[in-house]
């Protein structure tokens, strides 16, 4: 149990870290790496890949809203388009979760697979959106938020790696659209951790210490080290060489998405 346990406050750790170096959020490392501690610890695959993406969920909720605040106090965060995407959001992380109650595990991990090796390549291409010719409406930002909210509830994730190209599409600044991104992560984890509670309350295969879908030591061991080292990875991304980072990650992405491909489809 304790070699558990320091196993959490390590992820945590390099969540943090990852979140800090690269401005994405940690959820796209929670999620393949709790997958294999479930793993080892014998949680039953029915339910292993469900309470993985909901514990990230949750553990977002934390990190997002200490990265609001620090954002805010910049007056960096658009609250003007905060607003239409949250009502979009909220609707659609509900369905997101509900999606991936009606998939099997090894659907579900294919999915996350794909999701991982697309983002492998833009980070390692470095893709990025040019500004298009027009602002976006209210009403779009409204159906965007829907699916920013489905497809990150699906995937354990706060939505940077969509709502940053997106907002920069849409024609707002870099520096803003990080700080939205952050705002809107709160909207898709509260939203997303609530339903996995909701949806997995009482399910037979969770083991003790669960709420719902979220596997409670693994949420407070994150938790407890992610908002610090946070702090630690936006400290080194002054320091260390930016893009030979990002293509280690991305390579760590790919492989996780090729293991899930692999290990499922063949």
């Amino acid at each position: 149990m304790l070699i558990t346990i320091v196993t959490y406050l390590v992820l945590g750790a390099a969540a943090g870290v990852v979140a800090g170096l690269f401005g994405i959020g940690g959820g796209l490392l929670i999620v393949p790496v709790l997958i294999l501690c479930f793993e080892l610890q014998g949680m039953s695959a029915e339910v292993l890949t469900h309470a993985a993406v909901a514990t990230s969920l949750a553990t977002i909720v934390a990190t997002s809203i200490s990265s609001t605040l620090a954002h805010h106090r910049k007056g960096a965060v658009r609250w003007d388009i905060f607003k239409p995407l949250a009502l979009g959001i909220l609707v659609g992380a509900v369905l997101g979760v509900k999606t991936a109650g009606q998939m099997k595990g090894e659907w579900l991990q294919i999915a996350i697979g794909c999701f991982a090796i697309a983002v492998a390549f833009q980070m390692s291409l470095n893709l990025k959106p040019s500004a298009g010719e027009k602002e976006i409406t209210k009403g779009a930002f409204v159906f965007s938020g829907g699916l920013i909210g489905w497809l990150s509830s699906i995937f354990g994730i706060g939505g940077g790696t969509l709502t940053v190209p997106y907002l920069t599409w849409g024609r707002v600044q870099m520096q803003q659209a990080v700080a939205t991104s952050a705002a809107c992560g709160l909207p898709i984890a509260v939203m997303g951790a609530l339903t996995n509670i909701w949806e997995g309350w009482g399910h037979a295969e969770m083991p003790a210490w669960s709420a719902g879908y979220i596997y409670l030591p693994a949420f407070l061991g994150i938790v407890l080290t992610s908002t610090l080292f946070a702090k630690v990875g936006a400290k080194l991304a002054h320091s260390l060489p930016a893009p030979v980072l990002k293509r280690v990650f991305s390579v760590f992405l790919l492989c996780v998405g090729l293991r899930f491909l692999l290990t499922n489809l063949l």
